[in-house]
């Protein structure tokens, strides 16, 4: 065989080599890389769910705090108007005791 020959030959089969590794590999994932896959995406949805659990329970406790904060303030405003009615009972009650205390002594007087 003549040089030539013999080069264009190794050209070919170098050339033919080269292509074969220059195309596109299969992207598809190996059954590794799938479980590792699926595990990872159930992890995700429990951690979602999870997430979405502590945030529906922050937002109970978040109404919880407000319907208690409520409460206090309606207890305060009835605890003062009690202290008012109590006061104006107490007012009356040293009128009508003073009152009673002049008519004792009127009738002292008297007799």
């Amino acid at each position: 065989m003549k040089a030539s020959s013999i080069f264009a030959a190794l050209f070919a089969v170098a050339l033919a080599a080269g292509l074969t590794a220059c195309q596109p590999r299969d992207e598809s994932m190996g059954p590794a890389q799938k479980a590792g896959q699926a595990v990872d995406n159930a992890g995700d949805k429990v951690a979602r769910e999870l997430h979405d659990k502590l945030d529906q329970a922050n937002l109970a406790a978040q109404q919880a705090l407000i319907s208690a904060e409520q409460t206090r303030v309606k207890i305060a405003a009835a605890t003062e108007d009690a202290s008012k009615g109590l006061d104006k009972a107490t007012e009356e009650v040293g009128k009508k005791v003073e009152r009673a205390g002049e008519k004792i002594q009127e009738s002292a007087k008297s007799k």
